[in-house]
C-alpha cells in the first residue's frame, strides 16, 4: 500500500470512521494512480477488479475523503470532476486536458513554480496552494 494510503485509512479510523470494505476499495485504489480520476472512472475500475461497490458508494466516499481533506477535486470542465490524493509536499503536478477526447495527463514545470513564486513576491500574497490546468489537444488529436 502506498503511504498516502496507509495514512488515510489511519486517520480516518482515528477520526472515528468504520473501516467499511468500500471506502478501503477506493482508498486503495485512489493510492495506487498517478493522475485524477472521475468518480465512473473509479467505479469501473474497482466493477474490473471484482469489487461490487455502487456509484452512489463512490461518490459518498469521495465527498467525505475531500471534505475531510484527504483528495482533492480538479475541476476540469463541461460538469467534470476528478478526484486524485492530495500530498503534502513533493508530489505537486498540474494538468493538460484535451478539448478532443477528454485525455487528462498530469506534467511537473519547474520554471512554471518558479514563476508563480514570483507572483507570490510580486503580489505579496502568501497563496496556501495552485492549480495549473491547460487545455488543448493532444498529440493523437493534434
Amino acid at each position: 500500500m502506498s503511504e498516502w494510503t496507509t495514512q488515510t485509512l489511519t486517520e480516518l479510523q482515528r477520526a472515528g470512521y468504520r473501516s467499511g470494505g468500500a471506502r478501503r476499495a477506493v482508498i486503495q485504489l485512489l493510492g495506487r494512480q498517478e493522475c485524477c480520476l472521475s468518480a465512473q472512472e473509479i467505479f469501473d475500475g474497482l466493477r474490473a477488479e471484482g469489487r461490487g461497490v455502487g456509484i452512489a458508494s463512490v461518490y459518498r466516499i469521495l465527498d467525505l475523503l475531500a471534505d475531510q481533506g484527504f483528495v482533492q477535486r480538479v475541476e476540469i470542465g463541461d460538469a467534470i470532476t476528478r478526484f486524485e490524493p492530495a500530498h503534502a509536499g513533493g508530489d505537486h503536478h498540474h494538468h493538460l486536458v484535451c478539448n478532443s477526447c477528454g485525455k487528462v495527463e498530469a506534467f511537473e514545470d519547474e520554471g512554471l513554480e518558479d514563476a508563480l513564486r514570483q507572483v507570490e513576491r510580486n503580489t505579496g500574497y502568501t497563496t496556501a496552494g495552485h492549480d495549473v490546468l491547460l487545455r488543448g489537444a493532444c498529440r493523437d488529436c493534434s
